[in-house]
């Protein structure tokens, strides 16, 4: 059985990636090659948010690295994340608001479990979960209560994205 060798924090953060990678606890996670569809979607959904948002002082960022925890260290990336306002730092260390994962096919339902339970225990407000080919989603939110799972629910409706980014009620 082969091992995988592992890397330092400092050689992940200073090394180019054809496609940018993760870091988990010492290991380098490749992410999905880029598809038509999902990129269709990732574009989309930065064009509509940026509209949205930019008036409400949040900005919209593609695959902006965020530490997601430091001891073990945890990097992701995710497609998009939504900021109050532009960060002072090239790596996030604090939490967005929003989190956007786009669906690829090659994606693992555990992964992905992992990747929203460390956004939301690093503070970020919301996780998008977005499936581009049924063109549905599945949106997780912070809870209050420290340990209890996230709220989830499932939307397709606009007006919610843009109510929820302007910080009024949902409709």
């Amino acid at each position: 059985m082969a091992t995988a060798q592992l890397v330092s924090v400092e050689e992940y953060l200073h090394t180019s990636f054809e496609y940018d990678a993760e870091y988990v606890e010492g290991r380098i996670v490749h992410r999905s090659l880029p598809q038509l569809t999902h990129s269709d979607m990732q574009g989309n959904l930065y064009a509509a948010l940026r509209g949205v948002v930019r008036s409400s002082g949040f900005r919209v960022w593609p695959e902006l690295r965020i530490r997601t925890r430091s001891d073990p260290a945890r990097f992701r990336v995710p497609d998009l994340c939504v900021t109050q306002g532009k960060p002072a730092e090239e790596t996030l260390t604090s939490p967005p608001f929003l989190c956007i994962e786009i669906l690829s096919p090659e994606d693992s339902a555990l992964e992905l479990r992992m990747k929203i339970e460390e956004y939301l225990a690093m503070g970020v407000d919301y996780v998008w979960v977005i499936d581009p080919v049924s063109l549905t989603g599945e949106i997780c939110k912070r809870s209050s209560t420290p340990g209890s799972a996230p709220a989830k629910s499932a939307s397709t409706s606009p007006s919610w994205t843009e109510a929820r980014l302007r910080g009024l009620p949902a409709t």
